[in-house]
């Protein structure tokens, strides 16, 4: 069995050099043949486990959970909050919105029905993984305003009129691992930084779906302009979501 799936892997990466890690092990889940060496490194799921709805409401039971933590150690439940929101978006909210439908003007609440814009896609996930905001004042926002909403202005980063490289050699000297907001010239969506390779996550114009693809192979990710909000190592964004704290886009 083994054999048959080296084989198998073998021919993927032959015919796909082009082709990022994800793609590949997305086309060997597709086959339902094997899980690659190269989504276990990644740590992440592909397809959807559960119900959406319940995982909705686990959330909200295990928000409870970290508040009545916070009490008693805010620096712990902070610490492990951090954690299940990384854990919980990209392996219990994300895989459920994998294929489903872009749309210029998709704001569906209900993941693989209906349309999503790349606004929406951030809003609404981050809406679903308890995030206490109006997700559409968020989607419709310019994407320095949706990072405003995540992070002090004061902490994001802005980088302009870099190539790829340059680009990924600033962010992996401010970064570490972690889940991150940025807004593009004309497009939003989340980056994973892992192992100091950049993933590029959102609602894709460019493959007409949500995906995850290698940030460097992703034509979507081409712009002058980018601006990073943290997400997951931003201490200040997960204690308002331990405490629902009502996020707004700031006026300044």
């Amino acid at each position: 069995m083994k054999h048959i799936l080296y084989c198998i892997l073998f021919l993927l990466l032959l015919n796909c050099k082009k082709t990022s890690k994800i793609e590949v092990v997305e086309r060997m889940i597709e086959t339902q043949e094997a899980v690659s060496e190269d989504s276990l490194k990644l740590d992440l799921n592909f397809k959807p486990k559960g119900n959406y709805a319940e995982l909705r409401r686990k959330i909200i039971n295990d928000k409870a959970y970290f508040k009545r933590r916070y009490q008693t150690d805010r620096t712990k439940a902070i610490d492990s909050a951090s954690n299940y929101i990384y854990a919980t978006l990209l392996n219990g909210i994300v895989p459920h919105w994998y294929g489903t439908t872009w749309d210029f003007n998709g704001h569906t609440d209900i993941p693989n029905n209906g349309e999503i814009a790349c606004g929406y896609f951030v809003s609404t996930t981050l809406k679903h993984l308890g995030f206490n905001l109006n997700r559409y004042k968020m989607a419709q926002a310019a994407g320095l305003n949706e990072a405003k909403l995540l992070q002090q202005k004061s902490s994001l980063k802005i980088f302009s009129g870099l190539s790829f490289d340059e680009l990924k050699s600033r962010v992996n000297k401010v970064y570490g691992d972690g889940l991150y907001f940025v807004g593009l010239d004309n497009h939003v969506g989340y980056v994973l930084i892992l192992n100091k390779e950049l993933y590029f996550l959102h609602s894709s114009y460019c493959d007409d779906k949500v995906v995850i693809e290698l940030a460097e192979d992703s034509y979507c990710f081409s712009s002058n302009l980018y601006v990073f909000a943290e997400i997951t190592t931003n201490r200040s964004l997960v204690e308002s979501w331990i405490l629902n704290t009502r996020l707004g886009i700031p006026n300044t």
